[in-house]
């Protein structure tokens, strides 16, 4: 007998194979099996409404399974990969010798900023030998100042980003003090002329001055292109003003992305760094090692030790809904076959391209905000790693190429990591790591004229090197010679097939009018809960902190309907400028009167 499970023919012996594997798990695997009896949280609520089946091991489904494992829920979480998702190191295979780790790969220059809350909270949350603060104090941060800015063709290299400058507190409390500010920032290094640099003050002054309800009601929809009116100025205010400031502040496009998610990520940064210009946090910070030994795999321990259970190599192929309930999902074993699971509560957090491949026509029917998820648009960002035999003299260590047509951005590994690495990495010979970030995958190099979409990974490498060399080595100066690299590794989320490259890890970018395309943690399918980046948050862009707020409001909504008593996760919400809270405020009845910000002079 047969049976038809995802498209497949599936044999009885097979579905018998995956009951027994569904058992081993730790989750039903049909109407007649048993739950194990709990403890604690778990026995007060009784233990059939406590089983959560976590599906997707990035940092939402990570952070999911924490928030839930400490509340007393029973949680398995099961990936097609391995853990940690996007954010977990992909050790270089064949390299490693004398006892030494693989050199250390990762899926590009992860950052962090002074104003990723929910991420530093989990971090506190996760114990490292020595560190008062946990996996926390593997962070470490650097200064706006330190990251250096290579331009080609001999331009001078800086930013205008920052503050270097003498200036009152006092005058930020207007929005002319703020005018006066920005201006003097953007004007530094002659990075832009002056009237360009006042205008795009006066822009940044009337996003800060808006509501919320204008932020959403009208800057959603408009391109920060647009906004800012790039097309009709400068080419170095195209590059610095437009293209730039997208680079550095957000994973976005300057021409597609909307003005509220640029303007958010702004006003935070400029927050961030007169925070750190009055001796507040540093604005930036990176691991001071590779992430699965600094960060995820302390994770992972932590978690077992709360109970949860993990299985990598398991990928879901769909949900079966009985009265408007999810009663089961379908998962693919590593060794073939299909199991269903069966648990009380189902978290979703699988990328965007492959949760909306998962809700059928019955699910869509049932919550169109899961089929309005097709309006999103995902892009591509993904790593390359160098790894040389000659220490990397790079400035502070991280590097934002603003002339790159792939839109690079790196940081050298050593820069931020102590110990000897050729000791701990490799075959000895490797010093250093230079971890790359290639941002734009459409538009042609400067070598072959092709955009990365269309090279060989060869071609990618040698592109990627002739970029990084045209703004490192323009001056003169030798910042990145020839021959010191001893290996390299392209992200292996890109596969080469049919003349194109094919990318198994896109990454979902905000764009004009995303927003009421994203679902929020609570979906109208009672029991399933979505804990990934393109869940509507605080936070908003699809970023590590965005993944972890959207699991800590599934984790609510699950306590709400379980009837749990456990305290409820802690969420953070976003920054603004208090001294222009009045005009926010007085934008609102603007708004609604259907004026224009009163400093939007367009």
């Amino acid at each position: 007998m047969t049976k038809e499970l995802g498209g497949q023919s599936v044999s009885r012996r097979t579905l018998l194979r995956g009951a027994a594997a569904a058992g081993a798990l730790g989750l039903t695997s049909g109407a007649t099996a048993q739950a194990a009896p709990l403890s604690g949280e778990r026995r007060r609520n009784g233990p059939s409404r406590n089983r959560v089946a976590v599906l997707g091991a990035g940092i939402g489904g990570l952070t999911a399974a924490h928030e839930l494992a400490e509340r007393g829920f029973d949680v398995t979480v099961f990936d097609r990969k391995e853990l940690g998702g996007k954010s977990r190191t992909i050790g270089l295979p064949g390299t490693a010798t004398g006892g030494r780790a693989p050199l250390p790969g990762e899926h590009g220059a992860r950052g962090f900023t002074s104003f990723y809350h929910h991420v530093h909270d989990t971090m506190r949350r996760i114990p490292f030998r020595g560190n008062a603060n946990g996996v926390y104090d593997n962070l470490a941060p650097f200064s706006v100042g330190d990251p250096r800015y290579p331009r080609a063709n001999n331009l001078p290299d800086g930013f205008p980003l920052m503050f270097g400058f003498y200036f009152d507190p006092k005058e930020l409390l207007t929005p002319q003090g703020w005018q006066r500010v920005l201006v003097e920032m953007f004007t530094r290094d002659r990075a832009v002329p002056i009237p360009e640099a006042v205008y795009l003050a006066s822009r940044l002054v009337a996003y800060l001055t808006s509501s919320e309800e204008r932020r959403f009601g009208q800057w959603e929809h408009i391109a920060w292109w647009d906004f800012v009116g790039a097309a009709t100025r400068s080419a170095e205010y195209r590059s610095l003003a437009a293209t730039g400031l997208t680079r550095a502040l957000v994973a976005a496009k300057e021409t597609v992305a909307s003005v509220r998610s640029i303007g958010n990520m702004a006003e935070a940064f400029l927050i961030a760094l007169l925070a750190e210009a009055t001796g507040g946090p540093k604005v930036y910070e990176v691991l001071n090692g590779p992430t699965n030994e600094v960060w995820l795999d302390p994770w992972i321990d932590l978690l077992r030790g709360l109970g949860v259970r993990f299985h990598t190599g398991h990928e879901v192929q769909g949900f079966d809904l009985d009265g408007g309930s999810v009663s089961g999902v379908r998962i693919g074993r590593p060794g073939g076959g299909v199991a269903r699971i069966e648990a009380d509560w189902y978290v979703c957090a699988v990328p965007t391209d492959r949760a909306r491949g998962l809700w059928s026509a019955q699910m869509r029917q049932a919550d169109p905000a899961l089929a309005a998820m097709d309006g999103l648009f995902v892009d591509w960002m993904n790593g390359l790693q160098l790894f040389v035999t000659q220490r990397l003299d790079l400035g502070r260590g991280y590097n934002i190429y603003l002339d790159s047509p792939w839109r690079l951005t790196s940081y050298t590994q050593k820069a931020f990591w102590p110990g000897d690495y050729s000791a701990r990495y490799g075959n000895g010979s490797v010093v250093d790591g230079l971890t790359i970030d290639i941002a734009d995958w459409d538009t042609p190099g400067i070598l072959y004229g092709k955009p990365a979409r269309y090279c060989t990974r060869a071609e990618i490498y040698q592109e990627t090197w002739a970029q990084l060399t045209a703004a490192l080595n323009d001056d003169g100066g030798v910042r990145l010679p020839e021959g010191i690299v001893a290996d390299w590794m392209l992200d292996p989320g890109i596969t080469w097939s049919g003349a194109e490259n094919h990318n198994d890890e896109p990454l979902l970018v905000n764009t004009i009018g995303s927003w009421e395309k994203r679902p929020t943690a609570t979906t109208r399918i009672p029991n399933l809960f979505l804990a990934a980046d393109y869940v509507q948050t605080d936070f908003d862009l699809a970023t590590m902190e965005g993944a972890n707020e959207a699991a800590r409001r599934a984790t609510n909504a699950i306590l709400d309907v379980s009837g749990s008593a456990a305290p409820r996760a802690q969420l953070f919400t976003r920054a603004t400028i208090p001294a222009l809270e009045p005009l926010r405020r007085a934008d609102a009845a603007r708004y609604r009167a259907g004026q224009p910000n009163l400093f939007d002079i367009g």
